[in-house]
């Protein structure tokens, strides 16, 4: 089989200009970045068009290190969608430098089913991350600046709570020394890097509904606490202007297509393991503004990023997905079953069987929310028919839809049975009404521990010391309505990435909370989840080169 880079290398790009027209975009409204991307106005939006058309949620079983396969099966269903008829598309968020050059490179899906022009998708876009990472950074500058510049008057914070981001994974950043050296060189003090994707005007520009809220937004992001026990934002820092208008641009949703010329939006990117892990509300919106059915997908495993789906996004942009698809695999399954990495390609029916444990808490959990589920069954070569059959036998037995899905191979073809399945399930036994994990009105304490012990299955919940003293701030500063984010590993329902399965038992120890009052989220820091990650022993960078002029390594 060809690679990722190779198919989308010989398949041949339409003008952005006709994509928008499979959608009756009119053309005059597009911004085109080239000939085969372009941003759109964000006021097109019509609410009205959006209660009418059909949201899919793509989540997933736990993650494991030999992958699940879920942005291919969201790009495939939607080409699956449109062979059978139906006017779709895909709005997915957009790939981080970080995992492109570290771990698992390209991320725009896989095989015949990928978002195109792959290459610009994976690294510098439109520019969108590089606008989140300066404007991230010129407040961080400005603070900075307006501490030093107001230090004779007796300015001074006793708590900086504003860091720096990076879309590059950097372990040496995370703890940083700034101002040695001269005295005209700043204060010196701790500081430290995250990478962009944790950045708080990430998460903003995902959760923005337009110029106007980001601007708000900006305004109530929380920099610090003064010497005198207040806090100060950056309405008080007087920037709010100048950081909207750096990200004036980033805002619009981008338009691309799929390796069958059908549309796609991708825009924003948050990870769901150290944030919440969805695209833009703009990008969704102005999918289902157009087109009659969207799938979206939400970061790793559905007890982090389809909970965060539904518990940030959906409560706050008034979504309300029909439907949520959870994909598998057997060797994800067998992993998960207790079966060594070096043998999931091997058949195992034992680790099968045990690693459905996995599969089934999810779809408890998604059922919790008033979710229909659909199991998308992403086939590898090595899979037997028995082990698709017990598979499948098994989902028949809890009431769920089942497909194989093909895509990575057949493209659209490949997931006509995946679309008809979510159709027919739509149309017959739609979603209920969404309930989400806790209410608004609890405490953030409630809103943790609910999600700890209702969705991971924790036996209890532990909290560091500073994590107090951040609990009475945020009921000071009168935060405790906002949702919580919580940061832990993908690999598990626990904070310890060694335990697959369906551990119990454990404990989900809280040892950070972090205010994010412009995004208007909590994020609780889970175990030792990193906000900046480290690169492997064997970068993907090892392998992206210039080949006869043309980039490979990105897949």
């Amino acid at each position: 089989m060809k690679t990722d880079i190779q198919i989308a290398r010989e398949t041949k790009l339409a003008k952005i200009e006709e994509i928008a027209a499979k959608l009756s975009i009119p053309v005059d409204e597009i911004e085109p970045y080239g000939h085969s991307i372009a941003k759109i106005p964000e006021r097109l939006i019509d609410n009205k068009k959006v209660d009418e058309s059909n949201l899919i949620l793509v989540t997933a079983i736990t993650p494991t290190k030999a992958g699940i396969g879920k942005t291919t099966v969201s790009i495939g269903l939607s080409l699956g969608l449109n062979k059978i008829g139906k006017r779709a598309a895909v709005a997915l968020r957009e790939p981080s430098l970080g995992p492109c050059f570290g771990m698992k490179g390209g991320a725009a899906g896989g095989g015949y089913a990928q978002v195109l022009p792959m290459e610009k998708i994976n690294l510098h876009f439109t520019g969108d991350f590089h606008a989140v990472t300066s404007a991230h950074n010129m407040i961080a500058a400005l603070l900075d600046n307006y501490i030093y510049q107001h230090r004779d008057e007796g300015f001074a914070l006793k708590e900086k709570l504003w860091k720096r981001v990076l879309d590059v994974n950097d372990r040496n950043l995370r703890e940083i020394i700034t101002g040695v050296g001269a005295k005209t060189n700043g204060g010196v003090g701790e500081s430290g890097f995250d990478i962009t994707p944790a950045s708080e005007i990430m998460a903003i520009l995902c959760l923005t509904t337009d110029v106007d809220d980001l601007r708000r937004r900006i305004d109530n992001i929380l920099l610090g606490i003064t010497t005198e026990g207040k806090p100060f934002t950056v309405k008080d820092l007087g920037v709010g202007g100048a950081i909207t208008v750096l990200l004036l641009d980033a805002i619009r949703p981008n338009l691309v297509q799929t390796t069958e010329q059908t549309p796609a939006f991708v825009h924003g990117g948050p990870f769901a393991n150290i944030a919440h892990g969805c695209n833009s509300v703009l990008a969704t919106k102005m999918a289902m503004t157009f087109a009659d059915y969207v799938v979206t997908e939400a970061g790793f495993g559905a007890d982090l990023g389809a909970e965060k789906f539904f518990d940030i996004k959906c409560r706050k942009a008034g979504l309300k997905p029909k439907l949520t698809v959870i994909v598998a695999t057997t060797q994800g399954l067998k992993m998960h079953g207790n079966v060594p990495l070096a043998e999931i390609s091997q058949p195992n029916k034992e680790g099968l069987v045990k690693g459905l444990d996995n599969l089934d808490r999810h779809i408890a959990n998604l059922r919790k929310f008033g979710q229909s589920v659909v199991v998308a069954f992403n086939r590898f070569a090595s899979d037997t028919d028995e082990e698709l059959t017990i598979v499948r036998h098994h989902c028949e037995k809890l009431g769920v839809g089942f497909a194989i899905n093909n895509a990575f191979l057949e493209g659209g073809e490949g997931a006509t049975e995946l679309a008809q399945i979510v159709v027919d399930t739509i149309e017959h036994n739609p979603s209920k009404p969404l309930h989400y994990a806790y209410d608004d009105s609890d405490d953030v304490k409630t809103k943790i521990e609910k999600i700890c012990y209702e969705i991971y299955g924790a036996a209890s919940v532990s909290y560091a010391k500073p994590v107090e003293k951040m609990l009475r701030r945020i009921d000071e500063m009168g935060c405790q309505h906002f949702p919580v984010c919580i940061a832990k590993t993908q690999f598990s329902f626990s904070a310890d990435q060694t335990k697959y399965g369906v551990p119990t038992g454990f404990d989900i120890h809280i040892r950070d909370l972090v205010i994010n009052t412009g995004a208007e989220m909590i994020v609780a820091i889970a175990g030792d989840i990193m906000r900046m990650p480290g690169l492997s022993r064997s970068p993907q960078a090892e392998r992206i080169d210039l080949v006869d002029g043309q980039i490979d390594g990105l897949s």
